[in-house]
C-alpha cells in the first residue's frame, strides 16, 4: 500500500468520482483534484498544478471536457512537464476511442518521460442516466445522429476498475487498454433495451448533425455545441464498430452489458418520472 496520495483529476467529473471512491475504499490515499477540492486542481489556472502535483507518485489524468477541445493537448502537454518536474513516477489517462485529438494526447504521455498507461474508451452507457441525454429519456426519447453505426458502448463503472487496478497493482505500465463493452449495438438497439429496463417505451429518433448541433447549443452554448458534434461526427461513422478486449486484459473479466446497466440503473429510479 503507497503512503504518497494518488491524485485524481477531474474528481467530481463521471469516471473521476468513481475512481476516487474506489481507491479510498481500499484505503489508498486520494488528492480529488477538482476546482473546488481541498487542494484545487484547474486546467484553466496552471499556477494550482504545482500544489496539486506535489508528493504524488502516481495520478489520474482526465481532460475536462473532452481532449478535442482547442489546446486541451497542449494543456496536457504543460501538465506532463509539471508532473514530470514534480518527481510523478506513473500517468493513468483516460482517451476517447476513434477521436484524432486523443491519439495526439496519448502520444504527449508517451512522450513525457513518465510511466503511463492508456485507457482508450468507447461511448460511455451512463450518458444515458447522469449525461445530457438524460433529460430526453426521461422524456421517452433517444435522438441521435450516426444512423444505424453499431457503437460497443462501455460502462463507466468498468472503466473506473481498469483505472483503480492500473494504478494501485503491477503489470499495467506501458499498457493501452481500449475498453469496450461486450458487443456492438445501434442506438435504436439501446432504446430497445431502456425501454425494457425502465418499464416504458423509448424511441430512438434519428437525427442530423446539424440538429445535434443544436440541441447541445441550447444547454451548453454553440462553442461546447462545436466540439462536440466535431467529435460525433468523427466517432459515428463506423470506425468504432468493434469489440476490443482492455477489460478482460486488465481485469481478467469481461465487460458488463448494456443490459445490465441498464436494469441496475433503472432500479435506482434514475429514470423515474412524476405521473
Amino acid at each position: 500500500m503507497q503512503t504518497s496520495p494518488i491524485l485524481v483529476i477531474g474528481a467530481t467529473g463521471k469516471t473521476g468520482s468513481r475512481v476516487a471512491t474506489r481507491l479510498e475504499a481500499r484505503g489508498h490515499p486520494v488528492r480529488r483534484g477538482s476546482r473546488k477540492s481541498a487542494t484545487p486542481f484547474d486546467w484553466e489556472a496552471p499556477e494550482t498544478w504545482a500544489a496539486a502535483l506535489e508528493g504524488v507518485r502516481s495520478a489520474y489524468v482526465t481532460y475536462f471536457p473532452d481532449l478535442a477541445f482547442p489546446g486541451a493537448v497542449e494543456k496536457l502537454e504543460a501538465l506532463c512537464e509539471a508532473a514530470k518536474a514534480a518527481s510523478v513516477e506513473h500517468l493513468v489517462l483516460l482517451s476517447g476511442r476513434g477521436e484524432h485529438h486523443a491519439r495526439q494526447g496519448e502520444e504527449v504521455v508517451r512522450k513525457s518521460g513518465m510511466d503511463f498507461t492508456i485507457v482508450r474508451a468507447a461511448w460511455f452507457a451512463q450518458n444515458f442516466s447522469e449525461g445530457y441525454l438524460r433529460d430526453p429519456i426521461l422524456a421517452g426519447v433517444l435522438p441521435m445522429p450516426g444512423g444505424n453505426v453499431r457503437e460497443p458502448i462501455i460502462d463507466i463503472d468498468d472503466i473506473a476498475d481498469v483505472v483503480v487496478t492500473a494504478l494501485t497493482e503491477e503489470g499495467h505500465r506501458g499498457e493501452l487498454y481500449e475498453v469496450t463493452g461486450p458487443r456492438l449495438l445501434t442506438f435504436a438497439d439501446m432504446a430497445t433495451e431502456l425501454s425494457a429496463a425502465i418499464g416504458r417505451p423509448i424511441q430512438h429518433v434519428p437525427i442530423s448533425f446539424e440538429d445535434f448541433h443544436a440541441e447541445i447549443a441550447q444547454a451548453g452554448g454553440g462553442f461546447v455545441a462545436d466540439v462536440f458534434t466535431a467529435i460525433a461526427r468523427e466517432t459515428l461513422d463506423g470506425r468504432n464498430a468493434n469489440l476490443a478486449d482492455g477489460v478482460q486484459r486488465a481485469l481478467g473479466r469481461p465487460p458488463r452489458d448494456f443490459a445490465d446497466f441498464a436494469k441496475a440503473t433503472a432500479s435506482t429510479g434514475a429514470w423515474s418520472v412524476a405521473a
